[in-house]
């Protein structure tokens, strides 16, 4: 190179490697488990516990055996079907990769992949955001307090 110009690396040539090139084996490890992936900041961070987290702190936040109960069932079923959504959009993920691997990929044909990973991704979100909703439903409100307040969102 001569002088004054500059190589630029991206800062995605790390990621060049990936199985998957837009997920990571952590991502694909959380997807697979049924792992929230970030997905439910939205209620999170508004005030709606999330069942996981609950689940860890019911001591702390004095779960009544009813409430310990009715949370474990939410979690149980937002973990079941996130792990098979999860795999799905893994899965839809790795198609999309492929195609562009192949280097035949068709602008109908990008069309219909992103639209069957973003509906997947969707439907993913969907089920944890829910799964928010319904502990809120179960907790009282000095319980919610103390759960932000554990968690740092105390204002």
């Amino acid at each position: 190179m001569a002088d004054g110009q500059h190589h630029a690396t991206s800062r995605y040539a790390e990621e060049a490697g990936r199985e998957i090139k837009s997920l990571s084996e952590a991502d694909v490890d959380e997807l697979t488990r049924g792992g929230g992936w970030g997905l439910a900041k939205p209620v999170e961070l508004n005030g709606y516990p999330g069942p996981s987290h609950v689940l860890e702190m019911k001591n702390q936040i004095g779960l009544t055996d009813d409430q310990l109960q009715k949370v474990q069932q939410v979690f149980d079923l937002m973990q079941a079907r996130a792990s098979a959504e999860g795999r799905i959009f893994v899965d839809a993920e790795r198609k999309l990769d492929a195609a562009f691997r192949s280097r035949t990929i068709s602008e109908t044909a990008l069309g219909e992949l992103v639209a069957k990973a973003e509906a997947s991704r969707s439907r993913l979100r969907f089920i944890h955001l829910a799964a928010h909703l319904e502990v809120t439903q179960v907790l009282d409100p000095g319980q919610i307090a103390i759960y932000d307040e554990h968690r740092g969102y105390s204002k």
